[in-house]
């Protein structure tokens, strides 16, 4: 396919109008894209599109916002790139800076705490509906493949214990390789792979001010695999647990920014970063995050049928995928330990299993369920 340079302007307008409108998280900005870009637009085939997905969800990062890169570089090369991914990151940028901004200014406040205590069942629900939805891609279970649950299982313990998540990670991907070149008879070739599972994972000495919130959330656009609500577990693990930056609450209030803003879930590193050290530490902490992504997607059409074809590789990330679940699960028992506690655990218990019911039964966008919830906090605060 060219690469004209007068698409790179169809390019921007088409991802800023995304960027702005796209609610729902990954699989509802994917879906929108399939929609517009492959069966309107042709822009690309169908097998071009899965390939492309398929590439992106090999790497760390956000997913959907490497896609739209993807198909920017495929478009219109390196500055379809960088085009396609600034103008779908800047209207979520530009909200979720807003809401902090707010935040810090007015979250003290009742009312505004009113609203932020009808979020936080919601985004609960949200959390779980992502688990319930992806476990069968991440671990089948249909009895003929055993390795997956068992890792899961295993992960969602190590994570609930409070091992860093990194080591998780990489501990799934060596173990359900083995599996496989074990199963293959080659066993012999994992020598010497250890490494992987406890490399890059222990910390230095924590750095403060703009340097340190920029190599912290670099350190996450690198390793953070699966769906943006495995950022949490990062983010709890090593902002709140180990360098005590932000509290659970504040983490929480982050992801609900992130996610009652339209674009990627990432975005609520601009809210953490605003947090941390104001409009500098929100610019930094999201070209941070953000950075590895522009740098890893230009290689997704060089990688994802190469990948296709090893059963090594393809194993390997079966066991990312499982601990990636357990990751995100972990995460939700963690923060309903929060929601749920306290004299208003009853009436937040409700809503969080009322709001489920609705997300698993039918298609409702959950930004109506955020407002919603917001508005019920709301009005139950000020009774």
């Amino acid at each position: 396919m060219s690469r004209e340079p007068g698409r790179v302007g169809e390019l921007a307008r088409y991802f800023l109008r995304l960027g702005a409108t796209a609610f729902g998280g990954p699989a509802a900005h994917l879906g929108l894209m399939q929609q517009e870009l492959v069966e309107r637009r042709k822009w690309l085939t169908r097998q071009e599109f899965l390939d492309l997905v398929g590439g992106c969800n090999l790497l760390p990062g956000p997913s959907s916002s490497q896609v739209a890169m993807a198909i920017g570089y495929k478009r219109g090369g390196v500055p379809g790139l960088a085009t396609a991914g600034l103008c779908f990151l800047l209207p979520s940028f530009v909200a979720t800076l807003g809401l902090a901004w707010a935040y810090v200014r007015y979250g003290a406040l009742p009312q505004a705490g009113g609203l932020l205590w009808g979020i936080r069942p919601v985004i609960l629900a949200i959390l779980a509906q992502a688990v319930w939805n992806l476990r069968r891609a991440a671990v089948p279970g249909d009895g003929r493949e055993w390795t997956r649950p068992v890792l899961a299982v295993l992960s969602l313990v190590a994570a609930l214990w409070g091992a860093p998540p990194v080591a998780i990670l990489a501990g799934a991907a060596v173990a359900a390789l083995a599996v496989e070149q074990l199963r293959r008879g080659r066993g012999g070739r994992l020598a010497g792979m250890g490494w992987l599972a406890a490399g890059g994972v222990g910390a230095g000495a924590p750095m403060t001010g703009l340097v340190g919130i920029g190599l912290a959330f670099l350190k996450l656009g690198v390793v953070v695999f699966g769906s943006g609500y495995v950022l949490v577990a990062f983010l709890k693990t090593d902002l709140v647990d180990r360098l005590h930056w932000i509290t659970m609450p504040q983490l929480l209030d982050a992801v609900t920014a992130g996610q009652v803003t339209p674009g990627p879930v990432f975005t609520t590193a601009t809210f953490v970063g605003y947090l941390l050290h104001g409009y500098a530490g929100a610019a930094v902490a999201t070209a941070a995050v953000f950075l590895p992504s522009f740098v890893m997607v230009a290689g997704v059409g060089w990688l994802a049928p190469r990948i296709r074809q090893s059963q090594a590789a393809g194993a390997a990330l079966d066991g990312v995928n499982a601990a990636a679940l357990a990751l995100m699960a972990s995460v939700l028992v963690t923060l309903s330990r929060g929601v749920l506690g306290g004299p208003m655990a009853p009436a937040a218990g409700v809503m969080g299993v009322g709001c489920l019911a609705v997300l698993l039964k039918t298609r409702l966008n959950p930004t109506w369920l955020i407002g919603a919830g917001a508005l019920a906090g709301w009005v139950l605060m000020r009774g």
